[in-house]
């Protein structure tokens, strides 16, 4: 991976994982390096996961109960964890979301407005 592309990506914001690998398990079961393809395919390569960071993060949902493990035989006949949502999981993903809309919603009106003499910053 080149410098520029590596510049290119964004760092997630505290939280924000969570939400990522939550949305990502509401299309099915997935093993953790399926869940960290998915996320960068999806934002159009910005988002990397790191996987130190990504298998702290699932235990971290493991533990809240919003995600259940099983193991299972990857598509290239590896052994993996699959991870799926659970009921308490799909709550979450719904009041995630919201604090995230909020959120960039804020920040666009931050971002977007106008300087004191009416010019955008």
């Amino acid at each position: 991976m080149s410098t520029r592309e590596q510049n290119d990506r964004i760092a997630l914001l505290q939280g924000t994982l969570d939400l990522l690998i939550l949305k990502t398990l509401m299309w099915g079961p997935c093993h953790g390096q399926g869940i960290a393809r998915a996320i960068q395919r999806q934002s159009e390569e910005v988002l990397f996961v790191d996987h130190g960071s990504l298998y702290v993060a699932l235990q971290r949902l493991e533990e809240r109960k919003w995600i259940r493990a099983k193991w299972g035989v990857s598509e290239n006949n590896r052994k993996a964890r699959f991870y799926s949502l659970t009921e308490k999981g799909r709550e979450q993903v719904t009041e995630k979301t919201a604090e995230w809309r909020r959120l960039s919603r804020a920040m666009g009106l931050i971002v977007d407005a106008a300087g004191p003499q009416g010019e955008e910053a």
